[in-house]
């Protein structure tokens, strides 16, 4: 937070206004995802805002209810009890302690680098099948009908079967919702548009009595602030929800680690990882301890405190004091609140997390991490969330595998100008008359050196005049393990570099330093007296 300016001081506070404004109705839409009570939302904004404001380093990342990982819990927890239960409230707060001890391990082990093995394809495309599989959750309830099924593609089943008995009143307060949210950013981005949404509809049912015309509210809401308490499970419950915490914890250091390590970059500020994984584990303890549920750093709600003038994590603090005086007074109102109020607002958020734009880039950058993305998003739907995102970390992993173990490689050329030029390793290609360069693009390893010693092969075998010369440029080649190493001496090849016991076999005099005194040396010793110009 510091330094401390009156400026900036007033700023923060306003920011922080205009974040609670605009964050409740949404933590209170969390809840339907999440499959708990309507006031845990606001718990959410309350102490885990301010145990990261207090632990974390970045001065914007919001830590609050989440859509991805509320989803996550609700998946993991489906058939442990009866949602929104004072038993399914204790097992949501467990994962929630659990996942803090998680993050409280990767913290000590300084493993925030973790969230490097996500990479931004497989997010794209979680995240879009994770708001997918929202707002077909959320649909029945904007349509006034039961859908039931805890799959989304029995839910889509479900909806498709029981549309002709959709409740109209209830669907014309939906549209009137969402019309709202989305056409309230044309007119002013000062007002909230799911904020008025809230307040009208709490009004407007109070007035016409919706829930005597069949539309379904909340109910009592009881307020006041949260009591601390551990949650308790038994043991066999336990070992359930150790997994969907730990789904939780990859989502966490993912999602949180590319929103911070981005509005950092913006804003020129310090960036550190494993810090944040102190706040989040804080945050999550205190989510625990407060009877809500997992919380995770949120972009959509971050770039509302950003959009508003927020400096520092005083906007975050201003937030939840806020909250607390919500909590306190205002919760008695919100047992007028129609629930497909809460249902349209999540299916907004859920159609901003279907990153088209994001999908469209990258179909535009590489065919192959377009399926990726497409693969992931896919298996969020069709099989669930936790399943997702292992595949997310598995297909991460393989894809950073694949550009080490069939790396680029190109025979180097001099061009009319002097210039060194790179072309596809192509059978008959050659550098010069009886030479060939070669580039490999990655360290030598145990997987790769197969494919690195069958291209040499390749162009050796496939020369149109004999090769007296074979140079392996390896700028690009950091190091060579043992099995590459065996492999080299057996190519009995001259290399370009200097590694272990290659020298003894290549021979020192046949090492160069750069490309330029390599071919001059090969023309000296060929008889070409020709001078080399060009870089």
């Amino acid at each position: 937070m510091r330094p401390f300016a009156r400026a900036t001081f007033v700023q923060d506070v306003l920011a922080g206004l205009t974040l609670a404004a605009m964050t409740i109705p949404q933590a209170l839409g969390y809840t339907k995802i999440a499959g708990t009570p309507v006031i845990t939302g606001l718990y959410t904004l309350l102490l885990p805002l301010l145990a990261f404001a207090l632990f974390g380093a970045s001065r914007y990342l919001v830590v609050a209810a989440d859509s991805a990982t509320a989803a996550i819990l609700a998946v993991g927890l489906a058939g442990m009890a009866a949602t929104a239960s004072p038993h399914y409230v204790e097992l949501a707060s467990m994962v929630a302690l659990l996942t803090a001890g998680l993050l409280l391990l990767a913290r000590l082990l300084r493993i925030g680098f973790l969230a490097d093995f996500l990479s931004r394809t497989v997010l794209v495309g979680f995240l879009t099948g994770v708001g997918v599989q929202v707002g077909i959750a959320v649909f029945g309830e904007m349509l006034g009908i039961d859908v039931g099924g805890t799959s989304s593609v029995k839910q889509f089943m479900a909806i498709v079967t029981l549309l002709p008995k959709t409740h109209g009143p209830t669907l014309l307060v939906s549209c009137a919702v969402i019309g709202l949210i989305v056409g309230m950013p044309r007119l002013t981005r000062r007002l909230s548009g799911a904020l008025l949404a809230v307040v009208g509809a709490i009004a407007v049912s109070a007035w016409l009595d919706f829930s005597g015309h069949g539309i379904a509210v909340l109910g009592r809401v009881p307020g006041g602030l949260p009591a601390l308490r551990v949650p308790s499970v038994s043991y066999e419950e336990f070992r359930v929800l150790l997994p969907i915490a730990l789904s939780c914890f990859v989502m966490i250091i993912a999602q949180s680690a590319v929103t911070a390590r981005a509005y950092a970059m913006r804003h020129n500020n310090p960036f550190n990882e494993n810090a944040d994984l102190l706040g989040l584990c804080a945050a999550n303890a205190a989510a625990a301890l407060s009877g809500t549920f997992v919380v995770n750093g949120s972009p959509t709600q971050t770039a509302m405190v950003e959009s508003a003038g927020g400096r520092s994590q005083l906007a975050h603090v201003s937030a939840a004091l806020v909250v607390a005086l919500v909590l306190l007074f205002l919760t008695g109102p919100l047992r007028f609140l129609p629930v497909c109020v809460l249902g349209a607002i999540v299916f907004v958020v859920a159609v901003k997390l279907v990153d088209v734009r994001g999908l469209r880039d990258i179909r535009q950058c590489s065919t192959k991490e377009f399926m990726l993305a497409l693969i992931t998003a896919a298996a969020v739907v069709g099989v669930g969330v936790e399943a997702g995102i292992l595949l997310a970390i598995v297909l991460s992993l393989l894809d950073h595998i694949q550009h080490s173990y069939r790396p680029h490689t190109a025979v180097l050329a001099m061009d009319a100008a002097g210039h060194w030029q790179m072309a596809p390793v192509t059978p008959g290609r050659m550098t010069d008359d009886g030479m060939i360069v070669y580039w490999f693009g990655n360290g030598l390893y145990y997987a790769n050196a197969a494919y690195f010693n069958e291209q040499v092969q390749q162009l050796i075998s496939h020369a149109p005049t004999p090769v007296r010369w074979l140079v392996v440029d390896a700028g690009a080649i950091p190091e060579v393990d043992y099995t590459a190493r065996g492999m080299l001496i057996e190519l009995q090849r001259n290399l370009a570099f200097d590694h272990k016991e290659i020298t003894p076999v290549v021979g020192a005099q046949n090492l160069y330093d750069t490309l330029r005194d390599c071919l001059a040396a090969y023309r000296a010793q060929d008889g070409t007296a020709a001078p080399i110009t060009g870089h």
